[in-house]
């Protein structure tokens, strides 16, 4: 039986969080004598000088009927990265506890941890880019707090078997299955957040950085029980959004037309530069993709890499990583910009 009191380390159950001044009065109208703030503007146009929402009530009121969620089962933050640092912290208390991550993937679940100094157990993925899901739960240990799936995948693009999440949901219960969907938006599969009062032990990380073109505002979500919620509320920064986003975030819950279309473009041209890759001598293999980047196998990967970056085409080089040997990950870039690189490729 999942119990969160048991996985949360114990001086955060009973932390005193900061109270901000928007903690006691969450009004918008009055005269506000309370957070020192200056009283006559900002030194530059627009409304700045108040303390924004540390919440962010209307946002998640308008993003729980997009995902089909309760408000309270949200929480926002500075890109999806500072959901995967408070989960590690709220739980992994340093060099006792550790988390599992299946490599390769996204790097910040190990960056995080080391930070924090929380050992990190690596089950790899099989040569496809699937779980092990018999090793993977033979890894787990009694002070495994947290597994890590990243679905669709980075850097490898595909979506994980469904059927192997929910093995992993439904046998481990003595901490937090994490999946992180920063690319679900370029595929068909439904949401793991449909599945939230199914598993208590189920955490969702979703981003604004990919389809929905915001990466430079740094806004991520996480998706889970009002519980778990309310612990990384009460350890977070107080205003961990600004005004700023806050408001651009607004605007783009009402564009949510603009973005689908948008996957379609990047969808399409997917489509069309993996044939163009894939008339090329140069490329050996182009992994099958659910996302908007391709994991690219060519003979000399490094030598590759670097001839596009002596021709301002920047790409990523993922040879020297777990499964990846030989590879480079090439976002999907528009038409032009992928007519480019494949003529580039050709003069190789």
């Amino acid at each position: 039986m999942f119990s969160l009191d048991n996985i949360i380390r114990p001086h955060i159950l009973t932390l005193t969080p900061y109270a901000s001044a928007r903690d006691e009065y969450t009004g918008k109208e009055g005269i506000f004598l309370d957070a020192n703030e200056n009283p006559f503007g900002a030194v530059i146009a627009g409304n700045y000088n108040r303390y924004p929402d540390p919440y962010q009530a209307e946002i998640k009121e308008k993003l729980a009927v997009i995902k089909s969620v309760r408000p309270g089962q949200i929480f926002l933050g500075n890109g999806s990265d500072e959901a995967i640092d408070l989960l590690i912290r709220a739980t992994c208390e340093p060099k006792e506890d550790n988390i599992i991550t299946m490599p390769p993937t996204y790097g910040m679940y190990k960056v995080c941890a080391d930070i924090q100094n929380t050992p990190v157990i690596q089950v790899s993925l099989t040569s496809d880019f699937q779980i092990r899901v018999d090793e993977l739960l033979a890894a787990v240990n009694e002070h495994t707090k947290l597994i890590w799936v990243c679905s669709p995948n980075n850097p490898s693009g595909n979506l994980a078997k469904r059927e192997s999440v929910i093995a992993i949901l439904d046998n481990f219960k003595t901490g937090l299955v994490i999946v992180d969907e920063a690319y679900i938006d370029f595929t068909e599969e439904e949401s793991f957040t449909k599945l939230l009062d199914t598993y208590p032990n189920l955490v969702v990380l979703q981003t604004f950085s990919k389809a929905w073109g915001l990466a430079a505002l740094r806004f991520g979500m996480a998706f889970a029980s009002e519980d778990l919620i309310k612990i990384l509320n009460k350890i977070k920064y107080p205003y961990n959004l600004n005004a700023v986003t806050q408001a651009l975030i607004l605007e783009a819950l009402d564009n949510e037309k603009k973005k689908n279309n948008y996957v379609q473009e990047i969808l399409k041209a997917r489509t069309n530069l993996v044939n163009l890759l894939g008339n090329l001598s140069v490329v050996k293999y182009i992994y099958p993709t659910d996302s908007n980047q391709l994991l690219v196998k060519f003979d000399d990967a490094k030598g590759v890499f670097k001839y596009l970056i002596d021709r301002k085409i920047i790409t990523r080089d993922r040879s020297n990583v777990q499964l990846c040997e030989g590879c480079i990950r090439i976002s999907i870039g528009t038409d032009a910009e992928n007519e480019v690189l494949v003529e580039a490729l050709k003069a190789y």
